[in-house]
């Protein structure tokens, strides 16, 4: 099972961090974990993933050196650090895992995905 937590209200320009516990089955270490978003009316998109040794990261255009995703193997969650947060970024957030080796086209296709959390409500006002 996966649970997000961390979303909230947040200004434009400001800071939020998402975690996502996994429990109930360990990911290889080259296997994928990812964050996706869906704001109301529009389809889920693709945010950040990585693989859970974190050699390998990928981002949207959209949120590219503004959004980090990390990991801490320990306790088996991941991170979607957001900074300067944008009115756009508004959307509630997924993070899913995959049992497939991460690949960077792979990592960007919800459909790759075998596990996914509850969303978290991220709302950013200007």
């Amino acid at each position: 099972q996966l649970q997000a937590s961390g979303g909230g209200l947040v200004q434009a320009g400001g800071s939020l961090r998402l975690s996502c516990a996994a429990s109930g089955r360990s990911f290889s270490a080259n296997s994928m974990v990812g964050w996706f978003r869906q704001a109301p009316g529009n389809e889920r998109e693709f945010v950040a993933a990585a693989n859970w040794n974190g050699g390998a990261t990928s981002y949207a255009d959209s949120v590219k050196e503004r959004f980090t995703i990390s990991r801490d193997n320990g306790k088996n969650t991941v991170y979607l650090q957001m900074n300067n947060v944008k009115p756009e970024d508004t959307a509630s957030y997924y993070c899913a895992a995959s049992l497939r080796t991460y690949s960077r086209t792979w990592a960007q296709d919800a459909r790759k995905y075998d596990y996914w959390g509850q969303g978290t409500q991220v709302t950013v006002s200007s």
